[in-house]
């Protein structure tokens, strides 16, 4: 119990003495508001409208998120069971990662239009191959002698998944959902930069259209928060899957 206390304390502690120093530059230095605001002056557009956009970030983030990882797993078995196609679709798998998915978000805004799901889209592409790569080496990574276990008692494909693959691969899967968690805002907000009307991209582009730097500090502190809590709602959901090892406090 102590630990955890410390754990969240710390965090929080180490937040609010940046939020002091912060506020002290800006004050005794007079920062102008539109170059840097004050904490305080963050604090005060923090309204509805904010909370509104945020909301939509998340759901078009967490939508993505969901689709991503379903696909990149359900590949990472086709992988796992079939070498040719793993050798095929891969180097496919690479390409898609390596290219930026800021120079693919106008192309989403085409296809798809400004809705939804260019946003969704282009946070599937940036969360699809952390968890395919963790995937299919979370399900390859199975111990030799527990293989031979199985294999000596005629278990088949099926069997072999579900209580050697699946169970073995879970650390690798869980790490890799929570790199997507923060990729996913990511994604989300690169979309909304091309084409929006809403969401904490779009008020982060409209404000700084207008220099209002405040507005933009408080689209990008919701952001992160959102970045935050997806994390945290992972981490937990670690621990419970997870049970049967020490899962790092974090």
């Amino acid at each position: 119990m102590r630990t955890k206390f410390l754990n969240a304390v710390y965090p929080v502690s180490f937040a609010l003495g940046l939020i002091i120093i912060w506020e002290a530059i800006v004050r005794i230095c007079d920062v102008p508001l539109y170059l840097l605001p004050a904490p305080s002056d963050v604090v005060q557009v923090i309204d509805g409208e904010l909370l509104d956009n945020m909301g939509t970030t998340i759901f078009e983030a967490v939508l993505g998120f969901l689709i991503a990882n379903a696909l990149g797993f359900l590949t990472a078995v086709i992988f796992v069971h079939s070498r040719p196609i793993e050798k095929g679709m891969f180097p496919l798998a690479i390409a898609l990662k390596t290219t930026p998915v800021v120079a693919l978000a106008p192309l989403l805004v085409i296809w798809l239009g400004t809705g939804y799901w260019s946003k969704v889209v282009a946070s599937v592409i940036i969360c699809f191959f952390p968890i395919l790569v963790n995937s299919v080496k979370g399900l390859k990574a199975i111990e030799h002698e527990a293989w031979e276990l199985f294999t000596a008692y005629k278990g088949t494909k099926l069997e072999i998944f579900w209580k050697l693959r699946l169970p073995t691969s879970l650390p690798y899967v869980m790490s890799a959902l929570k790199i997507s968690s923060s990729l996913a805002i990511v994604g989300a907000i690169v979309g909304e930069f091309v084409g929006s009307n809403q969401g904490l991209g779009y008020m982060v582009l409209l404000s700084s259209y207008h220099l209002d730097t405040p507005t933009m500090f408080a689209a990008i502190l919701a952001a992160a928060v959102s970045g935050l809590i997806l994390f945290g709602i992972l981490s937990w959901l670690e621990k419970k899957l997870i049970f049967w090892q020490k899962v790092d406090e974090a």
